[in-house]
């Protein structure tokens, strides 16, 4: 079964930034739903996000945004750490296992979704990857507990470091389109199902543009490209 072509063919854009909804719809037609409950991390104003179509068909959850409110929504405006995530997640009573997680805090979404898996197991997750990293190495920012997102480029996590760190728990990175990768518990996927690395898992025009995006680093101004060699990446 080629799960990926069908994720992709699945692409539309509902109320998500770029198509996001409709692979996540496609994507729990394949794993099935329980509590039709859902975590969004980073959901801005809670209007154009991965959670709204859910949300917009009957499902309930819990969104956290350190700049938006909206308490009628279930959006609770809270500055997210891996050290508070869980305390979090516990206090606005998020059940153990759950549908769908969705992060993207841009810088340290792979160290907030670490620290849930420690609790709490959702059946599909979607985390914002940086494009700009090479796909074959697995690396991440540095953790950093006050860190706000103002427009640097090299934050984040690769899409390699997301799917390694998601098949130590158990899921498989079936789909990937800049920003955002797509993971689902193995367990719940078609007996067929084969494994892809991280460049197979890419649409088409992404793994076009992984091809380039280092040769464009390594040719932007000299500063830029200093400031990319110096970034304290950790390999995971």
């Amino acid at each position: 079964m080629n799960l990926t072509r069908e994720l992709r063919r699945g692409r539309a854009k509902h109320c998500s930034q770029y198509g996001e909804d409709g692979v996540i719809e496609c994507l729990l037609e394949i794993v099935g739903v329980t509590n039709k409950f859902y975590v969004e991390i980073g959901a801005g104003s809670g209007e154009e996000c991965n959670t709204r179509w859910l949300r917009n068909n009957g499902w309930s959850g819990v969104m956290l945004d350190r700049d938006h409110s909206n308490p009628a929504l279930g959006l609770h405006q809270e500055f997210v750490t891996a050290e508070n995530i869980n305390e979090l997640l516990a206090k606005y009573a998020v059940p153990t296992v759950f549908d769908m997680l969705s992060i993207d805090i841009d810088g340290n979404d792979y160290w907030v979704w670490k620290a849930v898996l420690a609790r709490f197991r959702p059946r599909v997750v979607v985390i914002e990857f940086n494009a700009a990293l090479p796909s074959n190495l697995a690396v991440t920012m540095p953790y950093d507990p006050l860190h706000r997102w103002a427009g640097q480029p090299y934050v984040g996590q690769s899409l390699l470091a997301a799917k390694k760190l998601g098949a130590q728990h158990g899921y498989s990175l079936v789909y990937a389109a800049a920003p955002n990768a797509f993971l689902a518990l193995r367990s719940l996927l078609p007996k067929n199902y084969v494994e892809v690395s991280a460049d197979h898992a890419m649409s088409p025009e992404m793994a076009f543009l992984a091809r380039f995006i280092p040769l464009i680093v390594r040719f932007q101004n000299r500063r830029t490209n200093e400031e990319f060699r110096k970034s304290p990446w950790i390999c995971v």
